[in-house]
């Protein structure tokens, strides 16, 4: 008997579905206590018009014979009767320049509504095909003119494969704060800067005539030789803010120059450095307004970011003082990212990137491996492309620049290398996380962007955090892996052989969108005298391993009847998951008698 579609929109449940384990197991699926209905045997692919989303019509080929393949009245009778069979309302929309229907399924139809209207074309002999009429969308690179210079964005070895995020966000309506040398205007930028602030207090710093105002035009930071200290040569001015911001969010697809990671999200211009760098004092301050606190005698942030990019840092511990407005920010709501800096040595001796409450960045070249000038140690949380101009000038990062060597002059860009260049990778990924879900709190963004890192393709003596963030995988962490409490289970008995190879369970998952939550819940029942023989682990739909539980000789208790929770949130929703079992000891069998996910 089929359900009628105002039940069957009640269910949560989705169908039981098989799978084959070795020769024998099936895996079946039960949500909220109600019985499943049957599904129709069609794949997802078929009914979808998108990934997750179901789709709003079909396309139907008739066989040249059929009166639907030449008359639009059969074809729209055949439709309206499928639909009645089917439970739904359909309706014939046109024909197509091919000769097929194009048939309207009405609204909020489920995947499984789809199906078993596409189960009933299906069945017809006289149809030659049905598809779902899928949702394209651009998939060219973005038409800026110089975006192949990007390596750092997506080449496949040392890369951040960035453009696979940008489908899911761009950034928008999030605020990325550049603590930095201010901004020289550049017109693949302009669109995208809002208000900042100027806090050199310090006029020989400032260089611009006067102390703190509201406009952090960057005036140029050249100095003579010995200027700086005895022994320092002189140095043109770097537009080092510009250069720092063009990573985060240049203009993209507007047909000149770069890309931008976060090319949504808007640049906050803070000026702390000038001549000779930059205090403590304007940058504890800078970092305060910028997050939306207060600062005596500035007016009042109306651009809070909630990210702050700082390409900055000296010598020395992270001081109580900075400590305490890098505290205050994250408190705020806003997240932090830091240069490890350029030393070859542990950012541990370096501020800030040794303070606490801050993602710390060291740098990698375009083969993936640490960059040779880059701090590490323990305390980098994660590294990203920073280039390395000795082996070439393209290995740099290409961004925003000037060409004036001392005062502002045209517009230009360069390759820059540094932890600087790196650290705006960070911060422009977390301005594509904070977008795609504004809940994240900053100590969400810093586990997500580590957990979804992938190894670091080249080398790294000392530490190199995580690995090299990932921008695609964590943007589509982040964005889905909502829990829903929907259950699939398998109850298929399966042995698991005495001191013999691993044996897997599958659980095919369909129904779900986007990825499987930060918290999946792994509910697993085995039987077994000395559970401390069994290693435990969940594997993905793409082959990623969950360690669950590993052996212990010293865990004698018997079975294992447990709920495991796993970070899944990097990992697809839909298709098939194994729970795979070993007995790494001999002397006892046993048996995984069910196990299930909750997502």
């Amino acid at each position: 008997m089929r359900t009628s579609p105002a039940i069957r929109r009640k269910l949560i449940s989705v169908a039981a579905v098989s799978a084959t384990l070795l020769t024998v197991a099936t895996a079946s699926v039960a949500v909220a206590q109600e019985p499943a209905p049957q599904e129709a045997a069609v794949p997802a692919a078929q009914t979808e018009a998108a990934p997750g989303t179901p789709a709003e019509r079909l396309i139907v080929g008739y066989k040249s014979g059929a009166a639907e393949a030449k008359s639009n009245k059969a074809a729209d009778a055949d439709a309206a009767t499928k639909g009645k069979e089917a439970g739904e309302k359909l309706d014939f929309q046109r024909r197509l320049g091919t000769g097929a229907a194009l048939v309207d399924l009405g609204e909020n139809l489920t995947k499984r509504d789809v199906a078993d209207v596409v189960a009933e074309y299906q069945a017809d002999p006289q149809v030659a095909y049905v598809v779902p009429d899928r949702l394209n969308t651009p998939q060219a690179d973005p038409n800026d003119t110089d975006y192949a210079k990007q390596w750092d964005l997506f080449e496949a070895t040392a890369g951040m494969n960035v453009p696979a995020a940008w489908p899911t966000s761009t950034g928008s309506g999030v605020t990325v704060a550049v603590i930095d040398t201010g901004y020289v205007a550049h017109s693949d930028l302009a669109a995208n800067i809002v208000g900042g602030y100027d806090f050199i207090a310090d006029t020989a710093v400032s260089v611009d005539g006067d102390g703190r105002d509201s406009n952090p035009a960057d005036p140029g930071d050249w100095y003579n030789a010995n200027e700086c200290g005895s022994g320092i040569p002189a140095s043109n001015s770097s537009w080092h803010g510009t250069h720092v911001a063009g990573t985060i969010a240049a203009v993209t697809n507007n047909s000149k120059g770069m890309a931008g990671i976060a090319y949504g999200a808007k640049i906050s211009p803070v000026r702390v450095l000038g001549k000779c760098g930059g205090y403590d004092s304007d940058i504890i301050d800078a970092i305060t307004w910028a997050s939306g606190g207060t600062v005596s005698g500035v007016p009042a942030n109306s651009n809070v970011a909630k990210v702050i990019n700082m390409s900055l840092g000296g010598d020395g511990a992270c001081t109580s003082a900075t400590q305490s407005a890098i505290n205050a920010a994250v408190n705020r709501g806003t997240t932090i990212v830091v240069a490890a800096g350029n030393d070859n040595d542990n950012v541990a001796n370096h501020s800030p990137g040794n303070c606490n409450n801050v993602i710390s960045v060291a740098a990698t070249n375009r083969t993936g491996a640490k960059a040779s000038y880059s701090n590490y140690g323990s305390l980098v949380d994660i590294s990203a492309p920073g280039g390395q101009t000795s082996t070439g000038t393209a290995n740099g990062i290409y961004s925003t620049l000037n060409s004036g060597t001392r005062t502002p002059s045209t517009e230009s860009y360069a390759y820059y290398q540094g932890t600087s260049m790196a650290t705006p990778h960070i911060a422009g990924l977390a301005a594509l996380m904070k977008s795609a879900k504004s809940s994240l709190t900053p100590a969400q963004i810093e586990s997500a962007i580590k957990s979804n890192a992938r190894a670091l393709p080249g080398s790294c003596s000392g530490g190199c955090g995580a690995g090299l963030a990932d921008a695609a995988k964590t943007v589509q962490a982040v964005a889905g892996g909502t829990s829903t409490g929907t259950t699939f289970s398998s109850s298929s008995a399966v042995s698991i052989p005495d001191a013999g190879s691993a044996v897997e369970s599958p659980i095919t998952v369909s129904g779900r969108s986007g990825n499987a939550p930060s918290a999946l819940q792994v509910a697993v029942d085995i039987t077994h005298t000395y559970r401390g023989d069994l290693v435990i682990d969940l594997v993905a739909p793409d082959g990623s391993t969950y360690r669950l539980k590993s052996s212990s000789s010293s865990d004698s208790a018997d079975n294992v009847n447990t709920t495991y929770s796993v970070n899944a949130s990097g990992e697809t929703a839909n298709g098939t998951w194994k729970l795979r079992v070993q007995d790494t000891a001999a002397q006892d069998t046993g048996r995984l008698n069910s196990w299930s996910l909750t997502f």
